[in-house]
């Protein structure tokens, strides 16, 4: 049994340095993309239970969390592909390029969600994360077929 846990755990270790690498290694941009993705997931998860979520209709439904979960991989793998485009083209500008993006997105999300939840915010910041998010919204309905 001693011996399966070792293997396991070297196993697993080997997946992590295997994936660490393909995402250009561990840094402060990769730590920020990381930890406002893990801050919208606990902010989603609270107001869905605060049963304040548009999206859930006032509860939490797991759909949805993994819709949510499966977009952050989604963006996992595009910073895979810009660190194999950084590589290719031997610059770094990709990699940083997308995680800045998608830094960006998350940290909107982490606001939106804490307006959600009832957090003071000035109504300026409000409205303009309202129009932002309602451009997306109709940018993505353009883009689903019906």
């Amino acid at each position: 049994m001693k011996n399966a846990n070792q293997f396991l755990a070297a196993a697993g270790m080997a997946v992590l340095a295997f994936l660490l690498q393909a995402l250009g290694g561990w840094d402060a941009a990769l730590g920020t993309l990381f930890s406002l993705m893990a801050l919208d997931v606990l902010t989603g998860v609270a107001v869905s239970l605060m049963r304040r979520s548009a999206r859930t209709r006032g509860g939490f439904l797991s759909r949805s969390f993994f819709l949510g979960v499966s977009r952050k991989l989604l963006m996992v793998l595009m910073v895979i592909l810009g660190t194999a485009l950084d590589s290719l083209l031997r610059s770094q500008v990709c990699r940083l390029g997308v995680i800045g993006f998608y830094a960006a997105n998350e940290a909107l999300s982490v606001v939106e969600n804490a307006a959600l939840a009832g957090v003071p915010f000035p109504k300026g910041l409000l409205q303009a994360l309202e129009r932002y998010r309602a451009r997306q919204d109709g940018e993505s309905a353009e883009k689903e077929p019906e």
